[in-house]
């Protein structure tokens, strides 16, 4: 080999010396905002400011067109199995490819095999698998910070009152 061919087959850093050469290839990728969670866009006062990519929205519920997706296993503890088929009935699965439902499943049986174990889970387990239910926009705030936001149903209760008498009772009396 040429001194040039050995520099550049030389790793940068001696941790990427034990690496596989893939793991130097990788590429990041942002998935959203750290810091405090956006407000939603009809609470926000400012509209003129631009913040980044184009807000989606879309509707709350469950979508119409879900794909056929295997049934959560009879194994698996309640609150998993809870927590995996409320996805169905979310509004960000219509954003769901099969491998996200494939993760969803992942997820649903690491929070199981935690949940049946009978010594408290660590820290270092609660915190990954919350990154890996935030990867899939469980929570409102992890859609915010991706710029999705589900909107939600009116309430079909009873409606409250007019100011309006109130507004002819100021008046009448002169305030």
């Amino acid at each position: 080999m040429t001194e040039l061919a050995l520099v550049a087959a030389r790793p940068a850093h001696p941790s990427q010396a034990r690496a596989p050469r893939w793991l130097a290839l990788t590429l990041e990728v942002d998935m959203g905002a750290h810091g405090p969670i956006p407000k939603r866009s009809e609470e926000r006062r400012r509209r003129n400011k631009d913040d980044g990519p184009e807000l989606i929205q879309a509707p709350s519920g469950q979508p119409e067109d879900l794909p056929d997706l295997p049934d959560p296993n009879e194994l698996w503890h309640p609150i998993a199995t809870d927590w995996y088929l409320s996805l169905r009935e979310s509004g960000q699965a219509a954003f769901y490819e099969p491998s996200d439902w494939a993760v969803a499943r992942y997820v649903a049986e690491l929070m199981s095999r935690g949940l049946s174990e009978d010594r408290p889970p660590n820290g270092q387990y609660v915190a990954a698998l919350n990154s890996a239910m935030s990867s899939l926009l469980t929570t409102e705030g992890d859609r915010r910070r991706a710029r999705l936001e589900l909107e939600r149903k009116k309430p079909d209760g009873p409606k409250l009152a007019s100011v309006s008498p109130l507004d002819s009772y100021r008046d009448i009396a002169g305030g």
